[in-house]
């Protein structure tokens, strides 16, 4: 009894403290007063534009949970729990992120190509009126909760990494500390006016560099500082319930194309083709895969084929508002031995501990996305892009080899740079208990399954 007034005590202090908190930042909002409103030109709207890309910042929201389940089922029984809280609390934590800091980090105006200013915090200025740099014809708030979810799955991707041993203080310090300093210069970097690598002419329709190089090689580096579990075991050996991988990879394959036909900003043909390409990529990568994993353990996996798809979809989102039909079959196809390759290196000769693959998956997946862009893209089906090497431009090759390679050498040091950081504070692995016992029960006191 007197255990449980001490409990009722300390959850009663930090209602408090939680609940002046909120009365602090509710007072705040008068020095926003109508930051999400302003004047504007109704006639400027473009009520088709506005309702695909709302549509198309739902399917991508659905992607974070769908991570959850596609990563959920492959870990042990004992940590399905934990990988599905984590995504989840990803998305409420770069929620508010984006709001006060992030969007204006990424499309704030220019300072010296890397990063944005910080005239849009809070989201202030950013209201009903287009923003004309980047979406003339839907409201600033529908491309600011667009790109919103575009910063929300990119750690959660990440989380693969580390599953079944990080500890939660130590996942949620990292979330936002990476988020800030490696997903908002990048963005800027890439889709930001001014940014250094826009500027300098590099193709990212939908994010092949800005959010699965950054995830894939901050994975790896995540890995490596985090070191191998106790119980060290290849993905697929321990899944807990395929069922759950392969519903989470057709929850992506379904909000892929909000992803990356979302990325054309409006209800056009744009979209249509970024819609059509991102399916058969997707087709291709999984059928890749599937005949790879039967030749390789002569049975066709169900789980290769579901990752497969995956790989697809991450290496044609650069490329999908810029290349054609056969060209994305071809990017599906190519990604998909790459990337099972690299799955296969990963496991069998450097054996590092990057649990569920990110780094294979989504960083050399991203690399090889953006790599082919330099060489399938054709001007002809977006104006505002660039020919490839194919089609006469052989110089946006190069210039996509330099963004590649600067998006991985920054992603990968400044994640090693941002654990060693957070280690100074807090531990970054749960006790060894902890681990044995499952993060499940051990930390968040509730099992996946009660059979």
């Amino acid at each position: 009894m007197e255990q449980l007034l001490k409990a009722g005590n300390g959850m009663i202090k930090h209602a408090i403290w939680v609940l002046i908190a909120g009365l602090a930042i509710g007072y705040s909002s008068i020095y926003f007063a109508g930051a999400s409103s302003g004047a504007y030109d109704a006639g400027a709207i473009n009520s088709g534009d506005t309702a695909w890309m709302l549509a198309s910042a739902a399917l991508v929201m659905l992607m974070t949970p769908a991570v959850g389940f596609f990563y959920g089922g492959m870990v042990s029984a004992k940590n399905v729990v934990s990988v599905l809280k984590q995504s989840i609390v990803i998305l409420a934590l770069v929620s508010i992120q984006w709001v006060v800091l992030g969007y204006s980090l990424v499309f704030g105006t220019d300072v010296n190509g890397l990063i944005g200013g910080l005239q849009f915090f809070g989201l202030k200025g950013v209201g009903f009126a287009p923003n004309a740099d980047y979406a003339g014809t839907i409201p600033a708030l529908v491309f600011m909760i667009f790109q919103a979810m575009f910063a929300i799955i990119t750690p959660a991707l990440i989380i693969g990494a580390f599953v079944e041993r990080i500890r939660f203080s130590a996942l949620i310090a990292f979330v936002l500390l990476w988020t800030t300093l490696i997903y908002d210069p990048v963005a800027h970097w890439v889709w930001g006016v001014g940014g250094w690598l826009r500027d300098l002419g590099a193709l990212d329709f939908a994010g092949g560099t800005v959010v699965h190089m950054t995830a894939g090689f901050s994975a790896l580096a995540a890995a490596l500082i985090i070191g191998r579990r106790l119980n060290h075991s290849p993905v697929g050996s321990s899944a807990n319930n395929i069922p759950f991988v392969i519903l989470g990879a057709v929850l992506l394959w379904f909000g892929w194309f909000g992803f990356n036909a979302g990325s054309a900003l409006a209800a056009g043909a744009l979209a249509a083709s970024a819609f059509v390409v991102t399916n058969i990529a997707a087709a291709a990568a999984a059928l890749t895969w599937a005949f790879l994993s039967w030749a390789e353990n002569k049975k066709p996996s169900a789980m290769a084929a579901a990752t497969g798809a995956v790989c697809g979809l991450v290496a044609i989102t650069p490329a999908s508002g810029f290349v054609g039909p056969i060209a994305a079959i071809a990017i599906g196809v190519i990604a998909g031995v790459i990337t099972y390759a690299a799955v296969f290196i990963r496991t069998h000769k450097i054996k590092i501990d990057d649990t569920l693959d990110v780094w294979a998956a989504h960083g050399v997946g991203g690399l090889t996305g953006a790599v082919l862009t330099g060489i399938f893209a054709e001007k002809v089906i977006n104006a505002a892009g660039n020919d490839g090497l194919l089609f006469g431009n052989p110089g946006q090759l190069l210039v996509q080899v330099v963004a590649v390679a600067a998006v991985a050498l920054y992603a990968f040091f400044g994640t090693w740079v941002i654990l060693k950081f957070v280690s100074f504070f807090s531990p970054l692995r749960v006790s060894s208990s902890q681990e044995s016992e499952g993060l499940d029960l051990a930390v968040h006191g509730e099992a996946g399954y009660r059979l």
